[in-house]
């Protein structure tokens, strides 16, 4: 049993080292290289983007730079399911645990979005 992190920084860091695992994995031919530098691009941008929403410069900022990694981290949960059916790797089981952690940070994600929204509203 996978001991659980709550710092969102490094969730998102391993999460990210995860990502680049798979996409090593992933076969060297035209479709496994296309749907590789996809993964790869949404996959590992929640974690730098997160890092700017810690540096925004409003709460608008702050909400925009969310919904950014929000939108990142719904795009590698549909390229992680591809992966799986098709397959694209051996053992496409093994995916199951990362598209769970991909679900588990975008409610994170939409939950801090509405959050930040309402705090900004009250203002």
């Amino acid at each position: 049993m996978k001991k659980q992190t709550y710092d969102l920084e490094t969730r998102l860091l391993e999460y990210s080292v995860r990502i680049i695992k798979i996409v090593d994995q992933l076969p060297n031919t035209r479709v496994g290289n296309h749907v590789a530098g996809q993964l790869l691009r949404s996959g590992t941008s929640a974690y730098p983007n997160h890092g700017e929403a810690q540096a925004a410069e409003s709460p608008k900022d702050f909400i925009h730079k969310l919904r950014i990694s929000l939108k990142e981290l719904r795009e590698t949960q549909r390229w992680l399911k591809l992966i799986q059916r098709v397959p694209l790797i051996e053992k496409p089981k093994l995916l199951d645990d990362i598209i769970q952690e991909t679900e588990e940070l975008i409610k994170i994600f939409f939950t801090s979005i509405k959050t930040a929204e309402k705090n900004k509203n009250r203002r």
